[in-house]
């Protein structure tokens, strides 16, 4: 395998810890070669797929969404910028969503940090002897509406 990187190496060009691409490979999000004495052999092009790993949960995708996203790439060749793009599209909507979300809370939490709950009359998250309860679990006021 020609510019193979050891476990080692592709834990120190990535910043993952050798168990988390264990796990990784376990889970089939990267592929490694094993060598005669049964070590694993990464190509470099699998640091893109660990950067993208490690993306994607950062903005809250699970594990099992990101192998479906990586199953729809071409295991034959490397991806290209193209077969990226293809791949980003079908998130695209999601993370707009998470975005929106994640602005509103952080506005929502601007106001209660000025507002120190002396109004809870106008408090938007505030839920009176847990009336939300019986919607369901989570967080009910911060849901996207």
């Amino acid at each position: 395998m020609q510019e193979a990187l050891t476990i080692g190496q592709l834990s120190a060009r990535s910043g993952v810890a050798q168990s988390a691409l264990r796990y990784y490979e376990r889970l089939g999000l990267i592929r490694a070669e094993r060598t005669s004495g049964n070590q694993r052999r990464y190509h470099r092009t699998e640091l893109r797929r660990v950067a993208f790993i490690r993306i994607a949960q950062q903005v809250g995708i699970s594990l099992e969404e990101i192998r479906s996203a990586l199953d729809s790439l071409p295991a034959s060749r490397t991806p290209t910028a193209e077969d990226w793009a293809k791949l980003s599209t079908t998130w695209r909507a999601r993370l707009d969503e998470k975005i929106r979300l994640m602005s509103r809370l952080r506005d929502d939490l601007d106001a209660c940090i000025g507002c120190g709950c002396l109004s809870l009359r106008r408090c938007t998250l505030y839920n009176p002897e847990d009336n939300l309860g019986g919607e369901g679990p989570g967080a009910r006021l911060v849901l996207p509406g």
